[in-house]
């Protein structure tokens, strides 16, 4: 019975349309629900997880020399650039609607996959470029706060979570597979093919999720420079909690993490000496109980405990998941902090749960670009701050050099035997600093409010008071029972 209601609740997650009119110039089939969004982000990281193997292949033909630090200039460039523009697009998601920019942010995303094999210098510039608009993620999230209650929001975030974790972990096996079977060519196109699907099916059958009445009466002055701002973005959308939320508390937890998604199964290969199988193996298990943490877990936990204890839930588990990858020296430790981090993968979609629930029906567009914005300054900080420590500590992560290591492993021990007493302790220097930065983060959300909705009412409720006044000043004081159309408070979140 409890199995049968579990799968009551997410098929009216999925289906969920919040009770909205339809639009009348409304395109796509049927009303917005939660699958449309699944459909989308599943499409576009299966694509570029296709590409996984002829990525590094890419990376080590173009730049044979530095691969790593070239590799994380072009993040580095990408992630600063979405920190800039995905506050401007989610505010511009707000006015305009979701339809547009998650056709403009998924043709973006996915342009470089082509010119991968046309031309590879072309396409890490066109990588580097895209930055502007590879910002789904701000989307997606502003599209499912449109279809979905407020009571239901941390569940379908969890659901949009584990299944990005899914597409990641399907994908690189198969691209590998076919890359063996045929060619890396073959992948290529394969994932260029997927990419332009995804684009036709919001083009063809994705409604749009935000209603008109939702959106500005006037199109000439609804977008300010504060907006577009990501510092002036974070004070329109939830004054001083929000600017802790999302300059500490994303910014430090979700830094190391970066470093380590650029890093980790290179370093599995050459410093913990695991074998190709056994790093396949380890990505589809830790993907399998991330997606399982993500629906289950997540569900459970904002149920009984809140948004911000499960923020802080997921916290705690990546200090052990990054404290176990920088002391590790067997196996059996690894794999215990695969399972953290399956567990600490829940502290994404809390955040953006809690952030959603701090914004106001009209700006989840903006609210979701900060979010996603810090997360793109992350991706291109992390790899390069992970990059500079592993420099510093004098550990190789080149590819080249793990060849080395495996045609030379009886003789050159010297990937295995560290060169300093430090290293003898902490064999991954930058993951153990990684866990001290989501220390602090976690310091910092343990000042959170215990119950964002509350200010939310607050403001709202002060706000109808603040306009009816005024109301009755501009009538010279008579006041007028006429009531708006629709207020704040009349917008069920």
């Amino acid at each position: 019975m409890m199995g049968k209601k579990r799968k009551r609740i997410i098929g009216n997650i999925i289906w969920s349309k919040k009770g909205y009119p339809k639009d009348s110039e409304e395109s796509g089939l049927g009303q917005a629900s939660l699958y449309h969004a699944l459909i989308i982000i599943f499409l576009e990281f299966f694509a570029w997880g296709l590409l996984t193997s002829p990525i590094i292949s890419v990376l080590n033909d173009t730049f044979p020399k530095h691969t790593f630090l070239f590799n994380g200039l072009i993040q580095g460039v990408k992630g600063l650039l979405s920190f800039l523009s995905a506050p401007l697009i989610g505010a511009l998601s707000d006015v305009w609607g979701r339809k547009p920019f998650l056709l403009l942010t998924v043709g973006f995303t996915c342009a470089p996959i082509p010119l991968m094999r046309l031309s590879p210098w072309w396409y890490f510039a066109m990588l580097s470029i895209s930055g502007v608009f590879s910002v789904t993620f701000s989307v997606i999230f502003a599209y499912v706060a449109d279809v979905t209650t407020d009571d239901e929001r941390s569940s379908a975030y969890g659901l949009v979570s584990a299944t990005f974790a899914a597409s990641l972990v399907t994908s690189p096996a198969i691209g590998a597979f076919l890359q063996d079977m045929y060619s890396e060519n073959v992948v290529i196109w394969l994932a260029a093919s997927i990419a332009i699907l995804d684009m036709l099916f919001i083009l063809v059958l994705v409604p749009e999720s935000l209603p008109e009445k939702l959106r500005p009466a006037s199109w000439g002055s609804q977008i300010s420079w504060e907006k577009a701002d990501p510092f002036g973005a974070l004070k329109k959308v939830g004054q001083d909690i929000l600017i802790l939320l999302l300059c500490v508390t994303v910014f430090l937890s979700y830094l190391p993490e970066a470093g380590e998604y650029s890093s980790i199964f290179v370093y599995l290969r050459l410093i913990m000496d695991f074998s190709k199988e056994e790093v396949a193996s380890y990505i589809a298990v830790v993907g399998v109980l991330s997606v399982l943490a993500q629906t289950l877990i997540l569900a459970l936990l904002m149920k009984y405990i809140g948004h911000k204890q499960t923020i802080m839930f997921g916290l705690v588990f990546e200090i052990i998941q990054l404290t176990c990858y920088g002391f590790a020296s067997q196996h059996w430790i690894i794999w215990l902090a695969g399972t953290m981090a399956a567990m600490s993968s829940i502290a994404y979609p809390s955040i953006s749960s809690f952030v959603s629930a701090h914004a106001s029906p009209d700006q989840q567009g903006v609210a979701q670009g900060v979010v996603t914005g810090i997360r793109g300054l992350c991706n291109g900080l992390g790899p390069a701050l992970f990059g500079f420590i592993f420099y510093l500590f004098h550990v190789d992560l080149n590819e080249n050099s793990l060849l080395l290591h495996a045609a030379d492993k009886g003789d050159n021990l010297s990937h295995h035997t560290p060169n300093s007493a430090i290293q003898s302790v902490v064999p991954g220097p930058p993951f153990a600093f990684g866990a001290v930065l989501v220390i602090m983060a976690l310091l910092v959300a343990a000042f959170m409010p215990e119950n964002p909705h509350s200010g939310v009412a607050k403001k709202q409720k002060l706000a109808a008071a603040a306009a009816f006044e005024l109301q009755e000043e501009g009538k010279g004081g008579k006041k007028h029972e006429i009531e708006p159309l629709i207020t704040d408070t009349d917008v069920e979140l």
